[in-house]
């Protein structure tokens, strides 16, 4: 039987997304997915997601035609989703681009904060699945407590407001898996979704219906 769908949502095509498996998760979970880079395409939609693999200085210069329709969708109340490095990009900074030696590369700052390495004796990339465990309330992360979601990544978010944590996981330190600004509608995992079975369908469900409601 198909999911009926509920909510018109745009994939953010900027060069650096897992488009194919994010799109088919988010269809999957009920909506009617464009993948576009048009600005436009922002503006008419009940929700907008920003995916990305890759470095961040990468994603940041490859969104820069598309920054200020990010920033004006957040703005707008309309919610935006950041997914892995997508995730990253709705901080101010990271120390990422600094390591590389491309300069202090500037974040949507949408979330106010930097993404951090993790430090010597933990092996990078993170790489497997890992238990999320909410640490407060939040729409994307209904049904999901103490389930397990799958990451690769080798940098971490750290907000400048505690309260920006939504959930946490484990990898030698407590860090973000879940990641939110104080409205609620500007938020991310660290994790893909998309590649998390039935926990990830359960957060991209959640959010097709964040954003039919609006």
């Amino acid at each position: 039987m198909s999911v009926q769908t509920t909510a018109e949502i745009v994939l953010v095509d900027y060069g650096l997304g897992n488009l194919r498996s994010a799109a088919r998760g988010l269809e999957r979970a009920g909506a009617e997915v464009t993948v576009s880079d048009d600005p436009a395409a922002f503006e008419s939609a009940d929700g907008v997601v920003l995916p990305g693999v890759g470095a961040f200085a990468e994603g940041m210069e490859n969104a820069e035609p598309v920054r200020d329709a990010l920033v004006e969708t957040a703005e707008s109340g309309t919610p935006l989703f950041g997914i892995c490095l997508g995730m990253q990009m709705l901080l101010t900074s990271s120390e990422e681009s600094k390591r590389d030696g491309q300069g202090d590369a500037e974040g949507l700052d949408l979330i106010p904060g930097t993404n951090l390495r993790f430090r010597e004796g933990q092996k990078v990339p993170h790489m497997g699945w890992n238990e999320l465990s909410v640490q407060r309330d939040h729409p994307l992360v209904g049904g999901v407590d103490g389930e397990y979601a799958y990451f690769v990544h080798s940098y971490y978010a750290e907000p400048d407001d505690p309260n920006a944590v939504v959930a946490t996981t484990d990898y030698g330190i407590e860090f973000p898996a879940v990641i939110a600004d104080e409205r609620g509608t500007v938020f991310g995992t660290q994790f893909h979704p998309e590649k998390s079975g039935e926990t990830g369908l359960r957060i991209l469900r959640n959010f097709v219906d964040l954003c039919a409601e609006r």
